[in-house]
């Protein structure tokens, strides 16, 4: 086994610096993308993520705290936010596990009146398998495309996970981009066995899960890490354009004490020129304009 063995075989390595530099619509410095977690979770079985603990520590079912601190975020936290957005007129990526589009229709109804993107998040928010992993690639892309009128273009994997064959299987399903590679600020092409598939950058840094849940940062947490990597990006964007991208969950981001500082992070970005939002479909096709 060779020392190249080690790589990974999707991502061909290339330091940014050896890279044209990267060129925004309208000369922009940042390109802010926002995206919405929109989950559904089975009552019936254990929750994906937990905040409280039983006593003792003993496994419950039903596990009532977690399912509803879950389902806080759909019944209210979602609607701060999609308020905040609303508010600053920046249209989001909806990230959507496709079974929601049955379960919460008016979440998705009130999506698609707004113009916001979907974003294939799976069907239901479990880490896919091997076995039935293009059946649920399948079933959620056409759930998605039979409500809203429109297949889409984009996969994010639950909790940002792949198996090793799962970008060709997006791409034989008609997938142009994932959002589960973390590791650019820039779109670039994963290898896979036929077609195309850019990887548009994710990030598990400006993410409320690792901020607020993981790491137990206050409420004003990820605005203050937000702000800060938007200063940076928009220091570096004068020559070099940055993609920022912003992912929030409403059971996190949407509860009271931390939504208000959701909003004064778009009031600060709105205070510079060169600042511009995007749906992950459009940074995808200024990409495949711009890498020509």
């Amino acid at each position: 086994m060779s020392d190249k063995d080690m790589d990974c075989p999707r991502v061909e390595y290339s330091p940014i610096i050896d890279r044209k530099p990267f060129k925004l619509p309208d000369n922009a410095r940042v390109a802010v993308w926002v995206i919405v977690n929109v989950e559904k979770w089975d009552f019936n079985k254990p929750m994906p993520r937990t905040l409280a603990g039983a006593p003792g520590g003993a496994n419950v079912f039903p596990d009532i705290p977690n399912y509803g601190w879950y389902d806080y975020g759909m019944r209210v936290g979602f609607w701060r936010i999609k308020e905040v957005l609303d508010k600053h007129q920046i249209k989001g990526t909806l990230s959507l596990n496709g079974a929601v589009c049955h379960t919460n229709p008016r979440m998705v109804e009130e999506c698609v009146k707004s113009d916001w993107e979907i974003l294939a998040h799976s069907y239901v928010q479990r880490v896919l398998t091997e076995e039935d992993e293009r059946d649920v690639i399948r079933l959620t892309v056409k759930t998605i495309r039979d409500f809203t009128g429109k297949a889409p273009r984009g996969w994010m994997g639950p909790g940002i996970n792949e198996t090793l064959n799962t970008p060709d299987v997006l791409t034989e399903e008609g997938i142009e981009y994932v959002a589960d590679w973390v590791n650019d600020d820039e779109p670039y092409p994963l290898k896979v066995k036929a077609g195309s598939l850019i990887a548009l950058p994710y990030t598990v840094e400006l993410n409320d899960i690792p901020c607020h849940i993981i790491m137990h940062g206050d409420s004003s947490a990820f605005y203050d890490r937000a702000r800060y990597e938007f200063d940076t990006f928009y220091k570096e964007g004068k020559t070099r354009a940055k993609i920022m991208t912003v992912t929030v969950h409403p059971y996190v981001t949407g509860v009271a004490h931390r939504c208000g500082f959701f909003e004064k992070l778009f009031e600060y970005i709105k205070q510079h020129d060169g600042a511009i939002f995007m749906r992950g479909f459009e940074i995808l096709d200024w990409y495949k304009q711009f890498a020509k």
